[in-house]
C-alpha cells in the first residue's frame, strides 16, 4: 500500500480531525474531497476518510470514482471497529480494501436543515429506545451516551490501527 495523499469529507469536523491525525503520523499531505478534485490526478493513491450515515460513507462514491482509494475510514457515533460488514456492503467496497471505522462525536446544534432534523428524531427514537433496554451492549451504551451528552471522542488511540496498516 503506497497512498500519495489522505482526502476526506466531514460535517461536523471530528473526520477532519482524522484526516490531520493521520497527515501528521504518515506524512501524507491532506485534502477535503473538494480540493482535492481540484489538485490530485484522476487515479491518484489516495486514503478517504468520510463521515457516517445510515452506514453510508459520505463522499466515498465519488472518491472512488476519481481516485485508487487503497483504504477506508468511516467515522461515526458508534465505537471504533463496529459495524464493518454492513459498512462495507452497503458502500460496496471491495473485501481487498482495508477499512475501518472510528468514532466521532454528535454536535446536534452543529448540523442544518434535514440532518438536523434527522438527527433529532433518531435521537429522541433510539436515545429512548436505548434507554427502556434492559442488558445494553457496549455499543450500545456507547451510542446512548454520545445522544444523551454529545461532543467529541475523537483520540489518536483510535488511529493506531489505521496508521500501523499504512505504515506496514
Amino acid at each position: 500500500m503506497n497512498p500519495s495523499a489522505i482526502v476526506y469529507t466531514s460535517n461536523t469536523g471530528t473526520t477532519a480531525q482524522y484526516a490531520q491525525m493521520l497527515s501528521k503520523q504518515t506524512g501524507l499531505p491532506v485534502y477535503d474531497l473538494e480540493s482535492a478534485t481540484k489538485q490530485l490526478e484522476r487515479n491518484t493513491s489516495i486514503v478517504y476518510l468520510g463521515w457516517l450515515m445510515a452506514g453510508t460513507i459520505k463522499g466515498y462514491k465519488k472518491a472512488n470514482k476519481l481516485f485508487s482509494i487503497c483504504l477506508v475510514c468511516g467515522v461515526g457515533m458508534s465505537l471504533a471497529g463496529s459495524q464493518i460488514e454492513e459498512i462495507r456492503k452497503t458502500n460496496n467496497i471491495s473485501n481487498t480494501i482495508p477499512l475501518f471505522t472510528l468514532q466521532g462525536g454528535f454536535y446536534l446544534e452543529q448540523l442544518h436543515g434535514m440532518n438536523k432534523l434527522l438527527m433529532t428524531i433518531m435521537k429522541k427514537t433510539a436515545g429512548k429506545g436505548l434507554q427502556e433496554k434492559e442488558n445494553r451492549t457496549k455499543e450500545e451504551e456507547a451510542l446512548l451516551e454520545i445522544l444523551l451528552n454529545g461532543g467529541s471522542r475523537v483520540s489518536e488511540d483510535q488511529v493506531k490501527d489505521v496508521v500501523n496498516t499504512l505504515l506496514y
